[in-house]
């Protein structure tokens, strides 16, 4: 049975669309997971209310940045747990990246599941950074 041509081109670019997330995924979640300190799970909740503090306006403008970048990761991590990647790491940089009530309860949750630790600890030590602290 041969599909429709508006069918096979769609399916063409899920399929390019799906392999670059692929490739995406595994480029950029090693790459943040070393960039983030050390204490970051331990430091975030502090840090995010300082900033507000300080700069009301400024912590509106990256409040809706975080969370625009983190819902991206977010869906992409949802996507990967049915397409190729790492759809769980993917999800927790998500949540990671936003900012909403009982954020930290839920990271925690995630985080503190022994795969995940090993997982990211394992991550950081091929780009020779120290592990995660929790």
């Amino acid at each position: 049975m041969r599909l429709p041509d508006d069918y096979t081109l769609l399916l063409e670019w899920l399929g390019l669309v799906s392999f670059l997330t692929f490739i995406g995924s595994l480029v950029a979640i090693p790459w943040i997971i070393a960039r983030l300190p050390i204490n970051y799970f331990i430091r975030h909740r502090e840090v995010v209310a300082k900033r507000h503090e300080r700069h009301p306006l400024m912590a509106k403008l990256i409040f809706a940045g975080r969370n625009s970048i983190g819902i991206l990761f977010f869906m992409a991590g949802v996507a990967m747990l049915l397409l190729p990647g790492q759809g769980l790491i993917t999800i927790l940089i998500g949540i990671s990246f936003m900012d909403f009530p009982a954020k930290q309860q839920l990271v925690e949750t995630l985080v503190r599941r022994p795969r995940v630790i090993r997982l990211l600890n394992w991550i950081r030590q091929k780009e020779k950074k120290p592990p995660f602290l929790f």
